[in-house]
């Protein structure tokens, strides 16, 4: 591996900085079942308070799987842009019917629907996350990168305690990571060539498309990534915040 010359780090913030299905687990549980006795027999779960663990990890991959899903069909231009907020508003309608907490017959209920797309922006940091940026700063300019809309990531970072140097959102780019457009907007707030920015995450298709515009690489395990495949090559691999500090010989 060459040796790293590094300039600026930027960041993946969910997954890698926040705990996001915590988070969303934390919503749906708060769910509240319709006690209407219209709800729909084809629904793949009872709508019988409280959530069991089983159900609210069904809940939660329902959840995912749209996100990705709509993200991708953005990303591959099947769909109009649309930003983070409205998709995890389609996200939290779809998991809220399938939990029970909305009457089929009688329409969306605004709060219930409302409330679990907020669950979205409430999502706890790792551990290690404020202290590692902390003392990351010092020594690096560190760039905020993701895929929450504007306002979504504000409260994100507001509510995990999160400090940057400048925080981007994949809005500004009217698509989605892993698109090369993403990327690009930290090289051009930087101002620096792609190879001498790392792009830090939890997540190898993210570490992957970062590659691809030329950007340096750190992967870094969390619970709930998406770890790196035999073929993958980063250039670094921690196994957290502090990790990564020390590799990068920062005090």
């Amino acid at each position: 591996m060459a040796e790293l010359t590094i300039d600026a780090v930027v960041f993946d913030v969910l997954g890698t900085l926040v705990d996001e299905p915590a988070g969303l687990r934390a919503g749906i549980r708060a769910l509240t079942p319709s006690a209407s006795p219209s709800a729909s027999p084809s629904l793949s779960l009872p709508a019988s308070p409280p959530l069991d663990d089983s159900g609210t990890e069904r809940l939660l991959l329902l959840w995912q799987r749209h996100i990705e899903r709509e993200q991708g069909r953005i990303v591959d231009g099947d769909r109009p842009y649309l930003p983070s907020d409205a998709l995890d508003r389609e996200a939290a309608e779809i998991v809220a019917r399938a939990a029970g907490a909305v009457d089929p017959a009688a329409g969306a209920a605004p709060d219930a629907v409302a409330s679990l797309a907020r669950a979205a922006r409430r999502l706890p940091p790792w551990p290690d996350t404020v202290a590692g940026l902390a003392r990351l700063a010092e020594r690096f300019p560190l760039i905020g990168l993701s895929n929450a809309s504007r306002t979504a990531l504000l409260e994100l970072n507001a509510h995990a305690g999160l400090r940057w140097h400048q925080a981007l959102s994949a809005e500004d780019a009217r698509t989605y990571k892993p698109d090369p457009e993403v990327y690009r907007l930290a090289v051009t707030v930087a101002g620096l060539p792609p190879e001498r920015l790392l792009m830090v995450a939890a997540h190898a298709w993210d570490l992957r498309g970062a590659q691809a515009l030329g950007l340096r690489t750190a992967y870094v395990a969390r619970p709930v990534g998406d770890p790196p495949t035999s073929s993958d090559r980063f250039d670094l691999y921690a196994e957290d915040l502090a990790d990564l500090a020390d590799q990068l010989g920062v005090s």
